[in-house]
C-alpha cells in the first residue's frame, strides 16, 4: 500500500442528505410533459418517454420548484435565482444535520468545499454558505464545478488533501445540485432521459481526524476526454442542455472496471474483498453495465438501486446518498466499501474506506 494510503487519520465523522419538499412521482411527470411538450415531441419520441417513465426503476423524485408549471418558459434570470436559492437552502439543512450528528460547532470548521454543475454563480455557494451558518471568515474555502455527477468524490480527494498532516481540522464537503434548473424538453433523446431520471438534492459530509467513522484510505480518478461528447451539457442559446450518448452504459461500465483496478491495485486488494459498493447511479443500464463488467451481486447493487427509486439521479451528491443508506443499514468494523461516481469528462472517481 503506498504511503499516502496509509494514512487513516482522515475520517468522514458523518453524513446528512436534504431534498426539496415537493416531490412527483413517475406518472405525474408522465401527466406534465405530455400537456405540455406532446406538441413538440414525434410519437416515436412520445412513445420512449412513456415508456422510459413507466420504469418501476424509479418512483419518485425531489424537485426544487412550487409546482411543475413553474418551469414552463422559465426565464434565465429566474432559473439562476431559483437556483442560488434552494442550492444554498439545500447545502445548508445537509451541513448542519451533518454537524450535528458529528457533535461539532460551526466554530470548528476550519475549511469547504462545495461542488455543483447545474449553475453558476460569482461568488461562489460557499460565500452564501459562509454568510448563511456563521463560519469563520478566515474558513478556506473552495468552490469546484465542471465535473457533473462525478463531482463529490473529488470533492472528498480535496478535503482529505486539506486536512492532511493535520489533526486539528475539520472540513465540510458539499456536493449540491439543482438540476431543474437546467431543466429544457425538446425532440431529443438525450433531453427526454433527463426529464424521466434526473431530480435536486444535496449531501453534506463531515472529515476530520479525531472521530470515529469510514476511514477515506485512497482515492483514484480515470479520465477519457475521448468521449467527453457521450455525457456533458452543452450550451444552446445560452443555456444549459443535458447530452447523453446510448452507447454511455457500455463506456461507464468500462471506465469504472478502470478505476476501481487502479484504486484496489494501490491497496493490494480484490474486488472479492469488497463487501460494499457505492454506485452513482446513473440510470438502470448503467447500473446493470457496471455490474456485469464487475461480477458484483445484486445484493451488493442493491444500495444504489434503492437510492435510484427514491430519488432518481440528482447527480452529485447521489452517490452519498447512496454511501448514507449503507451506513444506515451497517458496516462492521474493518469491513471494505468503495465509493465510484461518474461524472462529465467522461471522468470515474473512486474512493475506498474502512469501518
Amino acid at each position: 500500500m503506498p504511503q499516502n494510503s496509509t494514512d487513516v487519520n482522515v475520517r468522514i465523522a458523518s453524513i446528512a442528505v436534504s431534498t426539496p419538499p415537493h416531490s412527483v412521482n413517475q406518472v405525474q411527470s408522465e401527466a406534465f410533459l405530455s400537456k405540455y411538450y406532446s406538441d413538440k415531441l414525434s410519437s416515436k419520441s412520445l412513445a420512449i418517454m412513456r415508456k422510459i417513465l413507466a420504469h418501476p426503476g424509479i418512483s419518485r423524485r425531489h424537485l426544487a420548484v412550487d409546482n411543475l408549471e413553474c418551469l414552463v418558459n422559465e426565464d434565465p434570470d429566474s432559473r439562476i435565482a431559483r437556483f442560488t436559492r434552494w442550492a444554498v437552502d439545500l447545502s445548508s439543512q445537509a451541513i448542519v444535520q451533518a454537524l450535528r450528528q458529528a457533535e461539532l460547532p460551526i466554530n470548528d470548521v476550519t475549511g469547504l468545499v462545495v461542488n455543483t454543475c447545474t449553475g453558476y454563480i460569482c461568488p461562489g455557494i460557499s460565500t452564501y454558505l459562509i454568510d448563511r451558518l456563521g463560519f469563520s471568515r478566515q474558513i478556506r474555502a473552495h468552490d469546484l464545478v465542471g465535473s457533473g455527477c462525478g463531482g463529490a468524490v473529488p470533492n472528498l480527494q480535496l478535503c482529505k488533501d486539506i486536512l492532511n498532516g493535520t489533526k486539528s481540522g475539520v472540513v465540510v464537503s458539499v456536493s449540491v445540485e439543482i438540476c431543474s434548473a437546467t431543466f429544457q424538453m425538446a425532440d431529443d433523446l438525450s433531453l427526454i432521459i433527463s426529464n424521466a431520471i434526473f431530480a435536486d438534492g444535496a449531501s453534506a459530509s463531515v472529515l476530520c481526524g479525531r472521530h470515529k467513522g469510514l476511514a477515506l484510505i485512497a482515492c483514484a480518478s480515470h479520465y477519457e476526454p475521448e468521449h467527453r461528447e457521450d455525457i456533458r451539457y452543452i450550451y444552446r442559446n445560452g443555456q444549459l442542455h443535458n447530452q447523453l450518448s446510448i452507447f454511455l452504459p457500455e463506456i461507464a461500465g468500462k471506465a469504472v472496471s478502470r478505476v476501481v483496478n487502479d484504486l484496489l491495485k494501490q491497496a493490494g486488494l480484490k474486488i472479492g474483498d469488497i463487501r460494499h459498493w457505492a454506485f452513482h447511479p446513473g440510470g438502470e443500464k448503467v447500473i446493470n453495465a457496471i455490474k456485469h463488467e464487475l461480477g458484483l451481486s445484486e445484493t451488493q447493487m442493491q444500495p444504489t438501486r434503492t437510492i435510484l427509486a427514491r430519488y432518481g439521479n440528482m447527480s452529485s451528491p447521489t452517490v452519498l446518498f447512496v454511501l448514507k443508506e449503507i451506513l444506515d443499514k451497517g458496516i462492521a468494523p474493518g469491513e471494505w466499501c468503495v465509493m465510484i461516481a461518474l461524472g462529465a469528462g467522461l471522468s470515474a472517481h473512486a474512493c475506498l474506506l474502512r469501518s
